[in-house]
């Protein structure tokens, strides 16, 4: 399937927790200041690739983790970011999602697609990031406004449910 991409990192340690796969998506609706991606905003830039050329490329390093669909946004590819992600967790990853959208905007949209993403998504960092509401101080995510859902317990118990880190 494929899928339009600003680019991939395979050995990331900030966009979630452990080491991670992330795949930049190109396209982004929201255009918030002070993002630290505008290059991946427009929908016509960066390059097509096929779905399973990242599949094997997370397959060829059993040191990861998890994988991280980022922006862009991964809610403008919805499809071929779900088809990622169920690859990812045939591999026994985890999977995170950030996305400028609010979980109550896609929970309230419900367009087919992007549902499934939800639903193949662990972690969601959702809403936009707010200049105003910046902070370096916060793990895996850039504006106070933005959230870590856990996204299995949100929809079991139908409250949006915080992500909370393992302890050791």
């Amino acid at each position: 399937m494929d899928i339009r991409i600003a680019g991939t990192v395979d050995d990331s340690i900030v966009d979630g927790p452990g080491f991670r796969f992330v795949v930049f998506m190109q396209g982004c609706l929201h255009h918030c200041p002070g993002c630290h991606n505008p290059e991946t905003h427009d929908f016509a830039g960066g390059r097509t690739v096929d779905t399973d050329a990242i599949v094997a490329q997370m397959r060829a390093n059993p040191l990861l983790d998890g994988l991280t669909l980022s922006g862009g946004d991964p809610m403008e590819q919805p499809a071929p970011c779900a088809e990622l992600a169920r690859q990812a967790h045939a591999l026994g990853l985890n999977v995170w999602c950030y996305t400028g959208y609010t979980l109550e905007q896609l929970l309230q949209e419900a367009d087919p697609d992007r549902m499934a993403l939800l639903r193949e998504t662990d972690v969601l960092v959702d809403g936009p990031f707010l200049l105003a509401q910046r902070s370096l101080e916060l793990k895996y995510c850039g504006s106070r406004n933005q959230r870590l859902i856990d996204v299995k317990k949100t929809l079991a118990a139908g409250v949006p449910t915080l992500w909370e880190p393992p302890i050791w």
